[in-house]
């Protein structure tokens, strides 16, 4: 192993949270090359802002000269962890985990070498799914201590809502994952957002247990706001990776809108940017800091989509905001001519450009002064757009201080 050692730099990038034994680790991902595992569970067809914090993670383990299994929950995902939900989660067909684990796969080639075995994408459907249901609680439930599951967090949140049998597997269920990738590949370090603290000591307690090695365990900070909410949320719900869900240019805008005191933790945690240059950026005094928020959100948006599409997420920004640049790239809803000639109602209008989820949302946005049509705020629940309104076939709408859309009529 050369060079710094990764423990070093994901400590001094705010990755790290906590450990199970510190100087051990570091002191083991100095020496060799080490082996070590991520689990995601595929509820959803992308992942997001937060899964994008571990996967950078994952990156710099990789660049140091170690393995990563990236584990997809094709079991777990059946079950659902009730870490930070206050619900059970819906079901999902095996069909839908599986499509959405071929999604998750080609996000992590963004940056994760998966050639010559550099790198193992795993799913623990392969093994939970054929467990005989007696012999795993013989084998394993053994290990567990009710008593001490019941103090993990996880679990106590939802003690007073209802906390099902089958949610309360889940832990032995993540716990028997890192034992059964030990076995299989000599996985021996589990990662994971700092969420999972509980999920990951029982895995390398199971593995102490069991097979009586050290195994260990560490978690990252969660990606939040300076003020302990969660990043990678907006009035349409998630940030995605995926750019069908959140497009490059929407992507972009997200992080060029951070607030000013989380732009040097998300250049640190989001960018490989040297640390020298993430705390001058950081540091940069009142309306400049607004230029170390464009290096944030193109070169997040460079790792995510390419430098193409940052590029012109990054000129169309400049188009709106700037007066110069390209406003090719600013997400367009294209109209018919006879749509145009006939005219469409503002509330209408804002439903078809996604600027709303619903004819009540576009209500209430117009009600509180929030839509502007070619720089005049709407006040009329009944303005209805034509042709007239369309300056070169095109008008611009923008919604709050930073969402804009431009509807074209088609040529």
């Amino acid at each position: 192993m050369n060079g710094t050692n990764v423990f070093d730099i994901l400590k001094e990038r705010g990755f790290i949270q906590q450990t199970t034994h510190e100087e051990q680790i570091r002191e083991l991902l100095g020496k060799e090359s080490v082996t070590f595992y991520i689990g995601f569970d595929p509820t959803a067809d992308s992942m997001t802002a937060g899964h994008f914090l571990t996967i950078i993670a994952m990156a710099h383990m990789q660049r140091a000269g170690h393995k990563p299994i990236a584990l997809l929950g094709g079991g777990t995902a059946l079950i659902g962890d009730p870490t930070g939900k206050t619900d059970m989660r819906k079901m999902l067909t095996q069909e839908i985990i599986n499509h959405n684990a071929e999604c998750f796969k080609k996000q992590f080639e963004i940056l994760i070498d998966f050639d010559n075995h550099k790198a193992i994408m795993e799913n623990n459907a392969n093994w939970l799914l054929e467990l005989n249901y007696v012999n795993f609680i013989r084998d394993i439930g053994v290990h567990f201590s009710v008593n001490r599951m019941l103090t993990a967090e996880c679990f106590k949140s939802r003690l007073e809502k209802g906390l099902s049998f089958l949610e309360f597997n889940y832990m032995l269920m993540q716990g028997y994952d890192f034992l059964e990738l030990y076995k299989r590949y000599g996985c021996r370090l589990e990662l994971g957002g700092d969420d999972q603290w509980s999920n990951i000591l029982a895995g390398t307690d199971l593995i102490r247990r069991v097979e009586g090695v050290e195994a260990y365990g560490m978690t990252f900070t969660l990606l939040t706001t300076s003020e302990g909410k969660k990043m990678g949320k907006t009035e349409a719900g998630a940030v995605w990776l995926d750019p069908t869900k959140t497009t490059p240019y929407d992507f972009y805008q997200y992080w060029r809108n951070v607030a000013d005191a989380d732009v040097e933790k998300c250049l640190a945690l989001l960018t490989f940017l040297p640390m020298d240059e993430v705390r001058r950026l950081g540091s940069l005094p009142g309306e400049k800091i607004n230029e170390a928020k464009k290096v944030l959100a193109f070169e997040i948006t460079k790792i995510v989509h390419g430098e193409e599409e940052a590029l012109k997420s990054q000129q169309a920004t400049e188009a709106l905001f700037g007066g110069g640049g390209d406003s090719e790239a600013i997400p367009t809803t294209e109209i018919t001519k006879e749509q145009a000639a006939f005219g469409i109602n503002i509330i209408d209008m804002l439903v078809l450009t996604a600027l709303a989820p619903s004819k009540a949302e576009a209500r209430r946005l117009i009600t509180q002064g929030g839509v502007v049509v070619n720089d005049q705020k709407v006040t009329a629940l009944d303005l209805v757009i034509s042709d007239k309104d369309f300056a070169d076939s095109k008008l611009i709408i923008k919604k709050g201080k930073k969402t804009y859309h431009r509807v074209r009529i088609a040529e």
